[in-house]
């Protein structure tokens, strides 16, 4: 099968965001067992200057989410980056998941020429849909979980490279 729009956005988004989700439920069980707080856990970061763990989750979703929908030319859904919880961020993260499944390959595939505006601080930065996906989106969706990883690992839960990757198989 050849690559295609889809293949490179849909499923390495979704596999993501579920392997974050799984590290998050370890780490409210980690909190739980070892009596921390877990609001300590959801506001740490590697370094002051950088954003909590909170922050890192919403900003991987929000990446998600508006990458399908910025490529099959629908609006993109908002959230109210409410979260301040493990639930809570484990249920965007659902969310989440949930609409990406919703977009279809014919929604995604042949936007790799699509034009895509994009504001971010202040501007809009333009794109095509292939440069979009390979040099925005996939870049900052792994910048995202794996600070999120960083944090939490920092912290003392017991993950490492098999809890980021998730469960390896071979498909086809």
């Amino acid at each position: 099968m050849p690559l295609s729009m889809y293949i490179a956005s849909i499923p390495p988004a979704i596999r993501a965001l579920t392997n974050l989700r799984e590290i998050l439920g370890k780490a409210a069980t980690y909190a739980e067992a070892k009596k921390i707080d877990p609001s300590v856990l959801i506001n740490s970061r590697l370094y002051p200057d950088m954003l909590p763990l909170a922050r890192q989750v919403m900003i991987a979703t929000d990446i998600s989410k508006g990458a399908a929908a910025r490529l099959a030319g629908v609006e993109v859904v908002k959230y109210e980056d409410n979260e301040s919880t493990f639930p809570d961020l484990i249920a965007r993260l659902d969310k989440t998941i949930a609409l990406l499944e919703t977009f279809k390959p014919e929604q995604i595939n042949g936007s790799e020429q699509r034009t895509i505006l994009l504001p971010m601080q202040g501007k809009t930065v333009t794109f095509d849909g292939m440069s979009y996906l390979f040099t925005f989106v996939l870049p900052n969706i792994y910048f995202h979980v794996t600070t999120a990883y960083g944090i939490l690992r920092h912290n003392g839960l017991e993950i490492g490279k098999k809890d980021y990757l998730g469960e390896i198989s071979q498909a086809g």
